[in-house]
């Protein structure tokens, strides 16, 4: 645990050290543009502001990033001009903060390198004052001094600067003129002066008109009815305990919290002494966010705070007697910022898969960014250490996930990282994203045998194409790189014709021949009935050219070769013995599960709507019952004669079944052939040869034979 925390602290020291030397070395470029300026104007040339050609901001993929989701700018790689996507609104960006400047960053890749960049917006005239109510009320006691000053309500202005507000004026009157007091935050409030000693009785109510105007040119202006009622004498206003009231709250507060408390007393009695509380500035966001007791003076929170949102607010509060005097205290609220914000990561490129035995190689370039602030905002940035990549901080919370060293496909093919991004405050929010990279193979691995040598024996005077044996190479590589081909390489001795003796298979390492020289083509050279039964040149299925009938011998011998395509041409040939039985039952059967051609399936259906059809226009009923009764009577003589395959158990005869072999093939085929007399099949199929002649040349082995006989119906 010890030597982790020297490690995090190491991490972070070099983090800070990087972004200290940054940010020491290379002051921020800076533009400006008034708002409401075009979309598409062009802000800057950064290819000469930055010293690069247009080629090169093209070829290093550069690119403008900014923290709002969506740039206002653009950068035309064809050009290297700075571009404004769209209009900007200074109040929208900015409210009532001067000057406003939004950062960006230049972001060059290939190699790596930032540039920070700054865009100010200045402010246009384009809002005029505005009152927060159209009429005021001003009630001043008859016995008011000359040069009283009563406090009127300010006009709201969103322009800043010179653009603000920046004068009052009323109409032309005896009574009254109106100065300006400059308060220390910069805000200018308007006063009502009496110049000329009231008299209720003469003059009961005056209405003036206020005018705000702006410094713009020409200045804009807003108005507001002040009605001014004398009243009585009401010789004593409200006084607050303090003039000024500085709070502050957490932004996690819950709603119904009490935000302050104010506090103001009135020396006269009765109707006159009695105070009543209410918000001098009543905007809409104020009357969500806060609520004002008029009786205690308790300001209570009624919305959820953002410190991100609105750092501060200010509230102006008046009290008022019941006489209609007044008096004003302002509350400064300071929202405390609490960590409840997540750090967020944002990958800017990804690169997968990553080719092995590379060297160090960027994976991903990505940014971390928390919106707390103070140490809520600091972030600390890893990955786990179990994996063979490393982070490297960069300016402005970059970072780059790079290989440590060259990877290894065989020897893991797939990471997953978890990048974990942790803040400082308290509590510690964390957030992990994890990357997949795979690591793609590239031939570096030779393909070993599984021995590294092979004794294989064979007799003298063998016949050709006998298998020797098998050998067997693995290769750790995948997809192509690990396709493995065979070939035998000359022999020491050059004597020897090693290539005119033994072949291989390049593909598995077992070769009867392969290409050209591995297309078989099959013939009947003969037959006991010469017209009844055909072979298929490319497959060797012998089929029937014709329904089987009862004139027809019980036993047939056919005559097979097969050759193939080589110089000098190799055959084989094969007796089949051909016998037509009655019937047969399954268990002297055991055929294996055969998939039939369509085609086939095609001929038997054919086959059989003419046996209908013939069948339909043939003979009389009372001769069809006779001929059916004859036939059943001779099949059974037949299979009491020739003891068939309808015997209860076992496998056929021997002596229904005749091999030899001739040709230059080492192979001697065996089939068994098992035919029906009234089967409607047509054909049968060579299921699997039966390799007779090698057990000797062997040694003994048996060779993987099985005999099946094959059906076929009549």
């Amino acid at each position: 645990m010890k030597i982790g925390r020297e490690h995090r602290q190491r991490q972070v020291l070099l983090i800070f050290l990087l972004l200290g030397v940054a940010r020491a070395s290379w002051e921020p470029r800076r533009y400006f543009v008034m708002e409401e300026t075009p979309s598409g104007t062009v802000l800057a040339d950064l290819v000469q502001d930055l010293g690069l050609g247009v080629a090169e901001l093209a070829a290093r993929g550069a690119q403008v990033v900014s923290e709002e989701k969506e740039s206002r700018l653009q950068l035309d790689l064809q050009t290297g001009k700075l571009i404004l996507n769209e209009k900007l609104d200074r109040e929208e960006l900015c409210g009532s903060t001067e000057p406003c400047v939004t950062h960006f960053q230049v972001l060059l890749k290939k190699p790596l390198e930032i540039f920070q960049a700054e865009l100010r917006v200045g402010d246009i005239n384009d809002h005029s004052p505005e009152f927060p109510e159209r009429e005021m009320a001003v009630k001043i006691i008859e016995n008011s001094p000359v040069g009283t000053v009563f406090l009127l309500k300010t006009a709201q202005d969103l322009d800043v600067g010179n653009n603000s507000v920046q004068n009052y004026k009323i109409g032309t009157n005896s009574h009254f003129h109106v100065s300006i007091r400059n308060q220390g935050d910069g805000r200018k409030y308007p006063e009502l002066v009496l110049d000329k000693e009231l008299d209720r009785e003469e003059q009961a109510a005056f209405r003036l008109t206020l005018t705000a105007l702006d410094g713009g040119s020409p200045p804009r202006t807003g108005t507001s009815q002040i009605r001014i009622v004398v009243l009585d004498v009401n010789d004593n206003a409200p006084e607050f305990a303090q003039a000024f009231y500085r709070v502050q709250i957490p932004e996690n507060s819950p709603s119904g919290s009490m935000v302050a408390k104010v506090s103001a007393k009135d020396l006269d009695t009765g109707t006159n002494g009695e105070v009543s509380y209410s918000l001098f500035h009543r905007s809409q966001e104020m009357s969500k966010t806060f609520e004002l007791n008029a009786l205690s003076g308790e300001v209570r929170l009624i919305k959820a705070l953002d410190f991100e949102t609105t750092p501060s607010y200010e509230l102006d509060i008046e009290a008022t007697d019941g006489g209609g005097l007044s008096g004003k205290c302002s509350v400064s609220i300071q929202v405390v910022d609490v960590n409840d914000n997540y750090p967020e990561l944002i990958i800017s490129s990804l690169t997968n898969p990553i080719p092995e035995n590379s060297p160090e190689t960027e994976v991903a370039l990505f940014r971390v960014r928390d919106r707390d602030s103070g140490e809520n905002g600091r972030t600390i940035c890893s990955i786990q250490d179990s994996v063979p990549f490393t982070l490297e901080p960069s300016v402005e919370n970059f970072y780059r996930l790079v290989t440590d060293g060259a990877l290894d496909r065989e020897i893991r093919a797939e990471y997953n990282i978890t990048i974990s991004v942790t803040d400082l405050g308290i509590p510690k929010l964390t957030t992990q994203h994890t990357i997949t990279v795979q690591v793609s193979d590239i031939n570096d691995n030779a393909p070993a045998f599984t021995q590294a040598s092979y004794t294989m024996f064979v007799h003298e005077n063998n016949s050709p194409a006998l298998h020797i044996g098998t050998i067997s190479a693995t290769d750790s590589d995948s997809g192509s790189n690990a396709h493995i081909t065979y070939s035998l390489l000359p022999p020491q001795d050059q004597r020897l014709a090693l290539t005119s003796l033994i072949s291989i298979n390049a593909d598995n390492g077992v070769d009867r021949d392969s290409g050209q020289n591995a297309w078989l083509s099959f013939q009947l050279l003969k037959a006991t009935e010469p017209g009844l039964f055909s072979v298929w040149a490319h497959n060797g299925e012998v089929r029937t050219t014709r329904l089987l009938s009862e004139r027809d011998a019980p036993k047939h011998r056919l005559l097979l070769v097969v050759k193939d395509n080589g110089e000098p041409p190799r055959s084989a040939s094969v007796t089949l013995q051909v016998l037509m039985v009655d019937g047969f039952s399954q268990p002297y059967l055991p055929l294996p599960e055969v998939v039939r051609n369509p085609s086939h399936q095609e001929g038997d259906v054919l086959t059989l709507y003419l046996v209908i059809a013939l069948a339909s226009v043939s003979s009389l009923f009372l001769l069809s019952v006779l001929l059916f009764v004859g036939v059943r009577l001779c099949r059974r003589a037949r299979e009491v004669s020739l003891g068939g395959c309808s015997v209860p158990e076992g496998h056929f005869p021997g002596h229904l079944v005749d091999v030899s072999g001739t040709g230059t093939l080492s192979q001697s085929y065996q089939y068994e052939v098992c035919l029906s007399g009234d089967s409607q099949s047509n054909e049968f199929k060579f299921l699997k040869p039966v390799f007779s002649g090698i057990v000797d040349q062997n040694y003994g082995r048996q060779p993987d034979d099985q005999s099946f006989p094959s059906v076929l119906g009549m």
